[in-house]
């Protein structure tokens, strides 16, 4: 006889639902837009001209407690004050969700929280820095809580053999969303003057338009996804957040018994991190060595136009690796991302001294940045148990985000020492070097069987390596 279902329980939903998966797909496409238009290119450079222009070139616009937040330092300091946030609440976000029904109204609750936010550093002029900074911390911090829950689905709605394919559409559609837009708002920049529109008015325009784009397209997302648990009663005496911190306690225990999994994890925090650094100092490798190091004026105009080739060109490198996956295993392909990675770093360090080598790096960056952090995602969701998908994605998005500050202190501790922007970029293979091999020796065919899913079937060509 067949299991009844529990009470309250909605009716079972299918996997592998090509409407379903295609809303899931669309919140990659309108969330990427804040990456790309507000956290990377925009916000920074506006909030500290305001801070600035307030203060002086550095002066200091907040004290607290002794410690001294600066010009120059606000936009750099929000990030901190936001991915701080995140290593503490995250995990406890995605515990919560996990027991109760509540994932797909937590990720609808923090994606308006982070739209709304993001739509209001339109107003911030003036004097208002320090507003835009919390409005900053608050949209970031919201970006992330429902990345962690969004991430958590991917594991709901497919199997196994298809989540490589289902990770790199959506990092590929992300990349073309963000691109679109990023390319809309800096021609809107450059030419406004044209229309009567000032630069900051420009600015301020392309912020609120990527607030409108992640929260128009992600309904899109929220008419499409499903909720798949029943409701369950709190334990008398407790709250959702004394259960969220028992039920991340479960999480902890869980991923000791996991080793597999858990030796994953600190693989892609290193190898992770290193990537993240390589993308985050590229900026002012490119506009030092380049330009300041030759004596010559820093092209703004090139270093924008290479993001927004890396993010077209990373559309179609989301595909290819997702067809590498298909035919050498997932894992390995991972493994063919990092050592080239790893060429990037020593190309950059021994190679790079034209605008053209840049171009092409440029390029080659584009084609394993979205394969890396797709197949890293789909890898991961297949190593956690069955109903504990926010919670460990909880701890993977702090990984993925909190944890990348290795990297930037030993980039900044080498250039310290050295004066040599391209000895700091070198140190950084030491993390792909690390991350690569503890990626080498774990099983995760073992880490997927252990957290009781299915491993897919071997690649016909070569297998799927250990």
């Amino acid at each position: 006889m067949p299991e009844l279902p529990a009470p309250g329980a909605p009716p079972p939903a299918p996997v592998n639902d090509r409407r379903e998966i295609w809303g899931w797909i669309w919140y990659d496409w309108a969330n990427s837009v804040f990456s790309t238009t507000v956290y990377t290119t925009l916000l920074g450079p506006y909030l500290t001209a305001l801070a600035q222009d307030a203060v002086g070139e550095n002066g200091v616009v907040l004290s607290v407690l002794g410690f001294q937040v600066t010009a120059k330092s606000l936009y750099p300091l929000a990030i901190s004050a936001s991915v701080l946030l995140q290593v503490f609440l995250l995990p406890l976000l995605g515990a919560i969700a996990d027991y109760t029904n509540l994932k797909k109204r937590l990720m609808i609750l923090f994606c308006y929280l982070g739209v709304s936010a993001t739509c209001l550093l339109f107003l911030i002029t003036g004097s208002l820095y320090l507003w835009g900074a919390l409005l900053f911390i608050l949209a970031n911090f919201c970006f992330g809580a429902s990345i962690v829950l969004y991430n958590a689905y991917l594991a709901e709605i497919t199997t196994e053999d298809q989540r490589d394919s289902v990770s790199s559409r959506g990092f590929a559609w992300g990349y073309m969303g963000g691109g679109i837009l990023l390319a809309l708002n800096l021609g809107l920049y450059q030419g406004g003057s044209a229309l009567g529109i000032a630069p900051a008015l420009a600015v301020r325009l392309s912020l609120l338009s990527a607030g409108l784009w992640w929260g128009g397209f992600a309904l899109v997302t929220f008419r499409r996804l499903r909720t798949r648990t029943a409701p369950r009663a709190l334990p008398a005496g407790q709250n959702l957040v004394t259960v969220g911190f028992r039920q991340l306690a479960q999480t902890f225990r869980e991923l000791r018994r996991l080793p597999h999994t858990a030796r994953y994890l600190v693989a892609f925090l290193l190898y992770n991190d290193g990537i993240q650094t390589v993308i985050g100092v590229s900026s002012i490798f490119l506009s030092q060595e380049l330009f300041v190091a030759r004596g010559l004026p820093v092209d703004n105009s090139f270093l924008i136009e290479l993001i927004l080739v890396i993010q077209f060109v990373a559309f179609g490198g989301s595909f290819l690796f997702a067809w590498i996956a298909a035919r050498v295993g997932t894992k390995r392909a991972i493994l063919i991302s990092l050592v080239i990675w790893s060429g990037v770093i020593i190309y950059a360090y021994a190679a790079l001294h034209t605008i053209a080598e840049a171009w092409g790096l440029g390029v080659v960056i584009a084609l394993v940045l979205g394969g890396s952090q797709a197949l890293s995602r789909s890898l991961f969701s297949c190593m956690i148990p069955i109903s504990r998908e926010a919670a460990f994605f909880g701890i993977y998005e702090i990984a993925d985000e909190g944890t990348s500050w290795i990297g930037p202190l030993v980039f900044g501790l080498v250039v310290g020492a050295t004066n040599s922007y391209r000895e700091a970029i070198l140190s950084i293979i030491v993390l792909m070097i690390i991350g690569a091999a503890i990626l080498v020796v774990t099983n995760t065919r073992q880490a997927i069987a252990d957290a009781g899913n299915t491993p897919p079937a071997p690649p016909v060509a070569v297998g799927e390596p250990a």
